[in-house]
């Protein structure tokens, strides 16, 4: 009964997080219905670089925004949702394949970055980097991830600071025609083996 009545409440629950003028980053507590559309909304400019299944649906929204384990952001401009970032355990998405064949899948130790995006036109004011440091710090705040995952197409990790490691490569991923590397950034590294602006680690390819 309760689990129904949290479905249908139409009003987010979240706590801001950190905030900078007219722009705020937001941590999800729950996902109202009143947000779905525009949620979905943005989610639709993910779909020429990452397939259909990046779309996302009420579905997907109350299974991983709404789910106990996940981080979920939310990122404001002027009160309006222009972006948002979500990670997720990856035992949940046991139904994927390559999900399956990580060296940590069923350890509980990484979260999985499920979709990240900014509205083109927010991009240049350094909020997609605030939002993805805000998220990459309360992980590690969480004690229980070591590491974090994800796709993105070929070669962007390797801007990425800190220990980075290409775990695989997926041609034509879910059918967009291009090449998408899968990462596992590592929250808890060694100093000295701490890599900054450089290619990535090839654990296997």
């Amino acid at each position: 009964m309760n689990q129904l009545l949290i479905q249908s409440e139409p009003k987010s629950k979240s706590q801001i997080i950190a905030s900078s003028g007219v722009f705020q980053i937001e941590l999800l507590d729950h996902v109202g219905q009143d947000d779905y559309p525009t949620l979905i909304e943005i989610s639709k400019h993910l779909k020429s670089q990452y397939g259909e299944k990046a779309v996302l649906t009420k579905t997907t929204i109350q299974k991983y925004f709404n789910k106990p384990g996940s981080l979920p952001f939310i990122a404001r401009y002027r009160g309006e949702i222009i972006g948002f970032i979500i990670g997720v355990p990856l035992e949940e998405l046991s139904q994927e394949p390559w999900a399956l064949l990580d060296k940590n899948f069923g350890k509980g130790n990484t979260l999985y970055t499920y979709a990240f995006i900014v509205m083109a036109q927010f991009k240049n004011n350094g909020y997609a980097k605030m939002l993805k440091r805000v998220y990459l710090s309360w992980a590690k705040k969480r004690m229980i991830f070591r590491f974090v995952t994800g796709h993105v197409k070929l070669g962007v990790s390797s801007r990425f600071t800190g220990e980075i490691k290409i775990v695989n490569r997926v041609d034509n991923w879910r059918e967009t025609g291009e090449t998408f590397e899968y990462y596992r950034r590592n929250l808890q590294p060694n100093e000295s083996s701490l890599q900054k602006n450089n290619p990535p680690l090839a654990e296997k390819v």
